[in-house]
């Protein structure tokens, strides 16, 4: 199934919610029930990227212990990584959450004795930037970069001595991430690596000049869910009016406009107190349904090559250089991702087009000749469909690539396996492991530093099935 290119209503959303209320208005739970199911899922397309990565960028400071922490990887990730929807295992994560409300923080950087890095910062509003990359000449030597937004208290946008780079971000509530490549398959690289990246420190612009931090004061905020569904279902109301007190929304933009505009059909607004009503309650049984729908449509829609590619320039792209229906699509897909000029993802389908099960087996097959046209690296990584978890296996083997390890061939090519058992003749480097169940599968190929003019001619592999349990 294909999402319908014109999903998005210009200027409508027309809700009974605001028809009651000009007839002299019911009780809230009434007004709830009144909703159509097309009024319910609009509601549903253009919280979903809000709702998306409230629950990561939360989570994300949840595992830190908290706002203005930094912390970094020293070995890969394995399937007990589950605050983010289709992780990676061949780069480390440099993870800091910033609470950018009461002054400016600085990321100070060593240099990186890496082939690839790169420096992602996005909030709320699931628009991603890249301020910094070793594409753009980054990281070779120790540099600095201070992160603020248009709200953030005592601080004016002026110079500061030693500051290497500035970044206004669009959310008082950020998550900046640097992607490093950890060279895995040498060991004493990846030691130094290792070293280097426990080098990043985080301070406030006071704590940089020698000052006192101003006192930070707690955010009260709503709950995360375990899922998207929950928050949809349990508490969305309540997220979006925190998510909207805490975002730039620029006028000039067409698809934050509508998204206010939207929100405060539902009684959501910038300032405004949350008041606690019986509409979530109404509402929230078929928010979650039409949640889990959305997400069944995108999760459908991108098995397609032809989906994938149409949406692909778009993706994890800045505001003004992207649209709400790729952002919906990637806050599905999986959240915090990076433009094509870091990094594609392309979705690596079946020859019949269905969906991968681990009641079968897979094989992936390249010659020398079909090989990703990646400048840095690739990978192949296998999930869960439904959540976008690694599948958990006693070799913590979920990718296959320079840094999850590969073998090939004589001739240049490499075949990659899914399978349940170990493949007879198969390098087991090359084989990814699955349980013999009735489990939907998802394989996500990650090319960093693409040639991406080979790549608008490059054929992307397909997974053929072999086997059935």
């Amino acid at each position: 199934m294909r999402p319908s290119q014109d999903w998005k209503r210009a200027g409508a959303f027309a809700l009974a919610l605001t028809l009651t209320a000009a007839c002299g208005g019911t009780d809230e739970a009434d007004q709830g029930a009144d909703l159509s199911n097309a009024d319910v899922e609009q509601l549903v397309r253009i919280a979903y990227p809000y709702v998306a990565m409230y629950n990561v960028n939360n989570k994300a400071a949840m595992s830190l212990g908290g706002w203005n922490r930094v912390a970094a990887d020293t070995r890969l990730k394995d399937h007990t990584m589950t605050d983010i929807a289709r992780p990676n295992n061949d780069t480390f994560y440099i993870t800091s959450a910033l609470d950018l409300r009461y002054d400016p923080m600085i990321l100070s950087f060593p240099a990186f004795d890496s082939d690839y890095a790169s420096l992602m910062i996005t909030g709320y509003d699931h628009y991603v930037n890249i301020p910094m990359a070793s594409r753009l000449g980054n990281f070779a030597e120790p540099e600095r970069i201070l992160v603020y937004t248009e709200r953030t208290e005592g601080y004016d946008g002026s110079p500061v001595a030693g500051v290497d780079h500035y970044f206004e971000a669009t959310g008082d509530f950020v998550t900046a991430v640097v992607r490093l490549m950890p060279h895995a398959a040498e060991p004493d690289r990846m030691a130094r690596i290792a070293d280097q990246a426990r080098g990043v420190t985080l301070e406030s612009l006071s704590e940089y000049r020698g000052e006192p931090a101003p006192e930070v004061g707690p955010a009260e905020m709503p709950a995360v869910g375990a899922t998207d569904a929950d928050i949809f279902g349990d508490n969305l109301l309540e997220v979006l009016q925190f998510v909207v007190d805490h975002t730039t929304f620029d006028p000039g933009n067409a698809d934050d406009r509508a998204a206010l505009e939207d929100f405060a059909r539902v009684g959501i607004e910038p300032g405004d107190p949350y008041d606690e009503s019986d509409l979530q309650v109404a509402l929230g049984p078929r928010l979650r349904e039409a949640s889990l729908a959305v997400q069944t449509e995108w999760l459908t829609a991108t098995r397609d090559p032809a989906v994938a590619e149409r949406l692909r320039p778009r993706m994890f792209q800045p505001k003004g250089e992207t649209d709400a229906e790729t952002v919906l699509a990637m806050s599905i897909l999986g959240p915090i991702g990076m433009p094509q000029e870091e990094a594609v993802y392309p979705l690596v389908a079946t020859v019949d087009g269905e969906s991968m099960n681990a009641l079968h087996d897979y094989v992936v097959r390249m010659s020398a000749d079909e090989m990703p046209p990646a400048g840095a690296f690739w990978s192949v990584t296998l999930y869960d469909e439904q959540n976008g978890f690694f599948i958990p296996n006693d070799r913590k083997k979920y990718s296959v690539g320079l840094n999850g390890g590969m073998e090939l061939d004589e001739d240049g090519g490499i075949e990659i396996w899914i399978a349940a058992e170990p493949p007879q003749g198969v390098p087991e480097q090359n084989w990814l492991p699955i349980p013999r169940e009735d489990l939907a599968l998802n394989l996500v190929m990650r090319l960093y530093e693409p040639d991406l003019a080979t790549y608008e001619t490059w054929t992307l592999p397909v997974a053929e099935r072999v086997g059935s349990g």
